[in-house]
């Protein structure tokens, strides 16, 4: 259901329950709204606006004065501390399956080759880090 209004500068476009408002019209409320004569609430009655923000949001685009955003809520520091741990302890198991993993590939290398592929790799870096220059 289409509805035309045309109501003084009151000039929208109502599609179900939704309504598309011209620029000077919410011009004009935010004008009413800076001069101090009538509350977000009273404008939203006078001309039946909808919406608990909708008043502030025009206000922000096309207002006089700077309108700032409410803050952001932070997470209490028990939370976050409770984040970081979980956080934590998904890397610690990731880095404990790496291990398992590595240990079960070192082990079926030695039985394939019937050596000790670990003492092995252990002696090549021992022999690596001895040839590196050491520091003065």
């Amino acid at each position: 259901m289409v509805n035309f209004m045309d109501v003084k500068t009151k000039v929208y476009l109502k599609i179900s329950d939704s309504a598309i408002y011209s620029e000077s019209f919410k011009k004009q409320v935010v004008a009413e709204f800076e001069s101090g004569r009538w509350t977000k609430n009273d404008l939203q009655r006078k001309y039946s606006i909808g919406g608990n923000s909708t008043v502030l949001k025009w206000c922000k685009k096309y207002g006089k004065f700077e309108y700032c955003s409410p803050p952001q809520i932070a997470l209490p520091l028990k939370d976050q501390q409770q984040l970081r741990i979980r956080e934590l302890e998904k890397k610690l198991k990731e880095a404990e399956f790496k291990l398992m993993v590595y240990d079960k590939l070192i082990e079926v290398t030695n039985r394939q080759l019937d050596k000790n592929t670990l003492k092995k790799i252990e002696a090549r870096l021992s022999e690596s880090l001895q040839q590196l220059p050491k520091e003065k």
